[in-house]
């Protein structure tokens, strides 16, 4: 219960002292650059109740949701795979670190091509970002499994479904968990990116928009969405991850 409520009070005290240091900071620089928290909130629970805006966010979510979930599938599927076929696994993991060391902005032109100023290409945007740390966490999740672990299932003469089922997945799942926490806030990223550079919908195309008009409460409330999202999201993302590490 302490521990409990030590983290609630800690919780508390960052979020006061970021509102406290984003208030300096607007005394500082004014109406130019940044809104004041309380200008920000009321911008913001307007934009709520106009139906335009809950369609905006609708669709970034709706983006980022598929995209997030392709990550998840394909990101197991191929991570277990090279994991479970150490010549596979040996020689694609190279490959795949590399393609992850280039900037994903570089491949957008050709997305683009293939699907036009759609859904699919934020989806396709936030898969490319997020499937990849999903995998070579899984990858390596597999990798580090106990030998008698292994070594159990093919003496019970398991099939390899049965192998991932019942002896991998759960030996691996702690490890596996914060690539999927990591994933996340990669696709949530890439997603958001896609819609800045081309797309007429969801919240980074406002964000551009806000930026382009120079409407600055607008750009203030669109990050304060993203940012409390992705905060919020992580943070019982963290909480899980840490508690699978300690009963591991």
């Amino acid at each position: 219960m302490n521990t409990r409520f030590a983290s609630v009070r800690n919780g508390l005290t960052l979020i006061v002292g970021l509102l406290l240091l984003w208030q300096l900071l607007y005394l500082w620089t004014g109406d130019v650059a940044l809104a004041s928290p309380l200008q920000t909130f009321r911008y913001t629970a307007r934009l709520f109740a106009e139906d335009a805006f809950d369609l905006q966010v609708y669709e970034t979510l709706r983006a980022f949701a598929i995209a997030y979930a392709l990550s998840v599938v394909i990101g197991l599927a191929v991570g277990f795979w090279l994991g479970f076929d150490r010549l596979s696994g040996d020689a694609l993991e190279p490959m795949i670190v590399s393609v992850y060391a280039v900037p994903k902005l570089t491949l957008y032109p050709i997305l683009l091509l293939a699907f036009g100023l759609s859904l699919s290409a934020k989806v396709a945007f936030g898969v490319i970002h997020g499937v990849i740390p999903i995998i070579l966490f899984t990858l390596s999740a597999v990798h580090n499994t106990k030998p008698i672990l292994i070594k159990t299932g093919r003496v019970m003469k398991l099939t390899r479904w049965q192998m991932v089922r019942w002896i991998l997945f759960p030996a691996a799942i702690p490890e596996i968990f914060t690539g999927l926490r990591v994933g996340f806030a990669l696709t949530l990223i890439g997603s958001l990116l896609a819609e800045m550079f081309a797309s007429q919908r969801g919240l980074g195309y406002l964000l551009m928009n806000g930026i382009g008009l120079h409407n600055v409460e607008l750009i203030m409330s669109v990050t304060l969405i993203i940012v409390v999202f992705a905060a919020a999201v992580s943070v019982i993302l963290l909480h899980i991850d840490h508690r699978l590490h300690r009963r591991s």
